[in-house]
């Protein structure tokens, strides 16, 4: 009986059913924590923000988290990073105003922009004006309010910065093939998440919700973090158990002792 006893509870926190419990908890907790690591390490990739074309969404130096996916799955409203030899040999990051077949225009009656005559509400775009008035100089962003109007060619899209006066994007390449719309197999990922200096989802924009194919859901980070953090909480529960039962067991065998 006795023997039985102490297999059960073990001796001074060493041995005994809680001692295995534990050390599955902590097994479990490592699976946890690490596979939550290597599946972020496969989903996203890290990006830092180069230029203030995006402000104020994201800042010079902000480091973002970025779903890896297929440029068929990009949606409007989506904060992409793609790569156009058009626009630059280096990635770049910008919101997706337009896809296939949409009608981009500037601008509506009240100087905002539509999309299939659609006026567009945008609170995290920067629409200010430069304070002088003088045309842009070559290769600058044109002035916000600048009149446009582009038909999105099939698997392309257009592209604007959030700071619309400070953003070289879809604008500042009109003249261009394809007016200054970029394919969709550029795109090599969607922002998610500002990583740094603070963690924020990046949330999609209400205004593109009610044209055609809405807009996207988040990827999977918020699945990631919490099992990262579940992970760590179960090894640091699983390895106090020795530490803790021996305390707890030596503090009963003085209770009874002085009984």
């Amino acid at each position: 009986m006795g023997g039985t006893e102490a297999i059960r509870s073990g001796k001074d926190g060493r041995g005994g059913l809680g001692n295995v419990l534990s050390g599955i908890v902590v097994a479990i907790g490592f699976a946890l924590f690490l596979g939550g690591f290597v599946w972020g390490a496969l989903v996203y990739q890290p990006y830092t923000v180069p230029t203030d074309s995006m402000m104020p969404t994201v800042r010079p130096g902000d480091r973002l988290l970025a779903q890896r996916i297929d440029g068929g799955e990009v949606r409007r409203g989506d904060v992409v990073i793609f790569t156009d030899s058009m626009w630059s040999d280096s990635p770049m990051v910008k919101r997706v105003v337009g896809v296939g077949g949409d009608t981009v225009k500037c601008c509506g009656a009240a100087g905002e922009l539509t999309v299939n005559g659609v006026p567009l509400d945008e609170p995290y775009a920067d629409t200010s004006r430069p304070d002088s008035g003088l045309a842009m100089p070559p290769g600058q962003a044109p002035p916000p309010g600048t009149p446009f109007e582009v038909t999105v060619p099939e698997e392309n899209l257009f592209l604007l910065g959030d700071r619309r006066a400070a953003s070289l994007d879809s604008r500042s390449h009109l003249q261009e093939a394809g007016q200054g719309t970029v394919p969709r197999s550029a795109v090599s990922a969607r922002v998610d998440a500002l990583a740094w200096p603070s963690m924020t989802m990046l949330e999609r924009p209400r205004t593109y919700a009610a044209l055609p194919g809405g807009t996207s859901g988040h990827g999977p980070l918020r699945l990631q973090v919490t099992a990262v953090i579940a992970g760590a909480a179960l090894v640091v529960l699983g390895a106090a158990y020795g530490p803790l039962a021996r305390v707890l067991g030596r503090g009963r065998r003085e209770r009874a002792g002085v009984a």
